[in-house]
């Protein structure tokens, strides 16, 4: 394992995210700020508690992993989308490291960058709610396993993307709804029974309720499910990632 070359394109890209630090952290503070205003004022007034829990408490979970999963995304596609686009990437590709050590350091960096601003949104929820968690282990094992994950999708997005315009696509047009409908304002359980069993094929449902689950000790499905999904998920974008560096699918073209 070629640690150096790892933790040059790692620091590499931190580096860029540094740079921008100020607007980095301040775009999710003002969204969860915007968050809480419209739907922990707004509809938490119509809505005292969930699952015997205060409403403005509720949403927090689906407000990081709404945060992270999009942050995931668009940080790992962006960071492997430029150099393809300026060309660098056969720098890269000919350089003396395999694809293992190309995707940790991108997905490292994207991954860290996303539980940043997990924590920060989740800091910032303390503003307007309080919060405690059941089980801090288990919430910091799901937020890096999300990030992990999904900075993985974000990294497959990158290859395939053909123009900047492709690189929001799948976030705005697929990850986001999926998020809204997975649970992240409402528990499932509030949902006519027919829309409950249709939500079940939502694999974002499961991420949420298991991070829920750390916060609250409660969840719309087993806890063992929700760590099973997203470990699916995982070793799918890792097999999707190797063929793609085997192949050379839009990279070597």
């Amino acid at each position: 394992m070629n640690w150096t070359a790892i933790w040059s394109i790692y620091r590499f890209e931190m580096a860029r995210f540094f740079r921008t630090l100020f607007q980095s952290f301040l775009s999710p503070v003002l969204s969860t700020s915007l968050y809480f205003v419209v739907f922990g004022a707004a509809i938490g007034s119509r809505i005292d508690q969930v699952d015997g829990i205060a409403y403005g408490a509720f949403i927090v979970p689906g407000l990081i992993m709404l945060s992270v999963m999009t942050q995931s995304i668009s940080n790992a596609s962006f960071g492997i989308y430029f150099p393809k686009f300026i060309g660098t990437i056969y720098e890269l590709l000919s350089a003396p490291v395999n694809f293992l050590e190309i995707v940790l350091g991108y997905v490292g960096a994207a991954a860290t960058k996303a539980l940043f601003i997990g924590f920060v949104i989740l800091a910032t929820s303390t503003l307007f709610v309080d919060i405690s968690i059941v089980h801090p282990f288990a919430m910091v094992l799901f937020l890096v396993l999300t990030c992990l994950s999904f900075a993985l999708m974000g990294f497959i997005i990158g290859i395939w993307a053909k123009n900047f315009e492709q690189l929001q696509l799948v976030p705005l047009l697929i990850v986001t709804p999926l998020v809204f409908l997975g649970g992240s304002f409402y528990s499932i359980s509030m949902l006519p029974p027919i829309w409950q069993k249709i939500t079940m094929f939502n694999p974002v449902v499961y991420l949420i309720s298991g991070f829920r689950w750390s916060f609250f000790g409660t969840s719309d499905v087993p806890v063992g499910t929700s760590l099973m999904a997203i470990g699916l998920f995982t070793a799918l974008c890792l097999g999707v990632i190797w063929w793609i560096f085997k192949t050379g699918w839009r990279i070597r073209s």
